[in-house]
């Protein structure tokens, strides 16, 4: 019975893949990629000569059963188009049933735009919570914002470009503006570029430019619940309100963060 080999590949500078990988891709029978072109361009670079087999988030359950009946034969590395597998695609699919028929999984260490972005975001990162990409719907990401306004771990999320402003806009509604951000584009490659400031600082970076490459986006934790002065509870409910929010949502996300009661919130919102 073969190995199922979990093998991270570059973010965009293939002087980050390590040897042990690369000993791996060379040993392997097969490796099950989510894009074999992208791979193919790695696999050349370093004159690696292995059959490839594409496996994705649409790929039909008997690609999975190829990819199983590969592993009976001899050991496969599965390969994401860049960075850890599993982070952020549907590579588990392919572990659990390899586990569940018997087969060894064995996991190698490697990039990953979470921790390189976490690493160089200056926010803590001793607890964080990474989210995937926001969703493609304005409901659906101002939704999974609000379940997160109060978190208190870092916030890691993947963005598309032409969907950053968008993103940026709700969390500032949702988190606020002064939320502390840092904005890692195109990590590893050459034009590698990581801002910090806060949420509406951001907004206002990128509506000045187009946003380009690819987004990893830490965002800080809520603030340990405390109350807030009366001022600053209005001054929040006000600019809620004018944001678009309604009174229930102003007052259910102006009581998360300020540590007021909801029900007291509520009625100071209605006198707007």
């Amino acid at each position: 019975m073969g190995i199922l080999y979990i093998v991270p590949t570059p973010l965009g500078n293939l002087e980050d893949i390590t040897l042990r990988a690369l000993r791996v891709l060379k040993s392997v029978a097969l490796i099950a990629t989510e894009d074999t072109r992208t791979t193919g361009k790695l696999l050349n670079h370093f004159e690696i000569s292995c059959p490839t087999l594409s496996y994705f988030e649409h790929s039909p359950p008997a690609q999975l059963e190829r990819v199983l009946g590969a592993l009976a034969e001899g050991d496969v590395a599965l390969v994401s188009e860049a960075g850890t597998p599993l982070l952020s695609d549907p590579g588990y699919r392919l572990v659990q049933a390899a586990a569940e028929r018997g087969f060894t999984v064995t996991p190698l260490p490697g990039p990953s735009a979470i921790t390189t972005a976490l690493s160089a975001s200056g926010l803590p990162t001793d607890r964080f919570l990474f989210a995937g990409f926001l969703p493609r719907k304005a409901g659906q990401r101002r939704q999974l914002l609000q379940d997160l306004q109060a978190e208190p771990s870092t916030l890691v999320f993947f963005e598309a470009p032409h969907r950053l402003l968008a993103s940026l806009a709700d969390m500032a509604q949702v988190f606020g503006p002064d939320r502390g951000l840092a904005v890692c584009r195109e990590l590893t490659k050459l034009h590698e570029e990581i801002w910090r400031g806060s949420v509406a600082g951001a907004l206002a970076e990128w509506q000045t430019r187009e946003p380009r490459g690819e987004f990893t986006l830490v965002v800080a934790g809520a603030e340990p619940p405390g109350e807030w002065p009366a001022e600053r509870v209005v001054a929040a409910l006000a600019e809620a309100l004018a944001g678009g929010s309604s009174v229930k949502d102003a007052a259910r996300q102006v009581a998360q963060q300020s540590g007021w009661p909801k029900r007291k919130v509520y009625d100071m919102a209605r006198d707007f």
